[in-house]
């Protein structure tokens, strides 16, 4: 740095040092703006966008499938018709995204019966359904589960009393709902094996306070919305086919 750089920077030094101004606010003024029907819509704006808009809407009503009956969530104590072909359809649409990573099936699935958020009515299926049914983003996660944390998992649903989709598994509970006997794929469950459960990525973190399903022994993604999994399904099988089974049951 030459002498004139130097001098120049000692001079800006020593006139900051003596500027003392201190600045204050003298005032601030808030106004309450409200929006409601009397503001005038920028026509240029709805113009622009109405392309875009007329598009969502015809996508959002395209028929994707028939539903013969009317499928609400209330339909049952511990397993219901909605509920069923939920966890269905995430076992069927994941399964192989799963397996082609991994090598490994998804062994059961387990959602939650507060994320079902309405109702499918009797008669066509389209886009807007599967976002009513599934507002959410959430995500099909597979959490690899201990024989530790698949008790734990039981002993959740024995405390909840609540119809939780399930699939491929089978419950069978007693009249104080403790479990009487359970089997994945058709077998008994094995205290020495760790299992592949499909979820929520929501309930994966502990949502609903499924807290077995935190800390996985190890948790694989699939980059899959539910929502996208009920659209796609939708689509594949153009009638809905879903009862009440015997998959979790009470014995009284």
């Amino acid at each position: 740095m030459n002498l004139r750089s130097i001098i120049g920077f000692a001079a800006i030094a020593a006139v900051l040092s003596c500027n003392t101004t201190k600045f204050q606010t003298s005032s601030i003024k808030g106004d309450r703006l409200p929006i409601n029907t009397e503001i005038a819509g920028d026509t240029s704006i709805e113009n622009y966008i109405k392309p875009y808009a007329n598009h969502i809407e015809k996508v959002l009503d395209s028929v994707l499938a028939y539903n013969p009956s009317d499928l609400v969530k209330n339909d049952g104590d511990l397993n219901t018709p909605i509920g069923n072909m939920m966890a269905d359809l995430v076992m069927e649409q994941a399964n192989p995204i799963f397996k082609s990573r991994t090598g490994n099936t998804i062994d059961m699935v387990l959602l939650n019966f507060g994320g079902i958020r309405s109702s499918i009515a009797k008669g066509n299926i389209t886009t807007r359904t599967a976002y009513s049914a599934m507002p959410f983003e959430n995500e099909i996660v597979i959490a690899e589960l201990s024989p530790e944390r698949m008790k734990e998992l039981l002993q959740y649903l024995e405390v909840a009393k609540t119809a939780h989709p399930v699939s491929g598994v089978q419950i069978r509970v007693d009249k104080d709902f403790k479990v009487i006997d359970a089997k994945i794929q058709d077998k008994p469950l094995d205290a020495q094996k760790n299992y592949f459960v499909a979820t929520s990525d929501y309930l994966q973190q502990g949502g609903d306070n499924m807290n077995f399903f935190k800390d996985p022994v190890h948790l694989y993604r699939t980059d899959y919305k539910i929502r996208n999994a009920i659209i796609d399904y939708f689509i594949k099988v153009d009638t809905i086919k879903t009862v009440k089974d015997n998959r979790y049951i009470q014995i009284k």
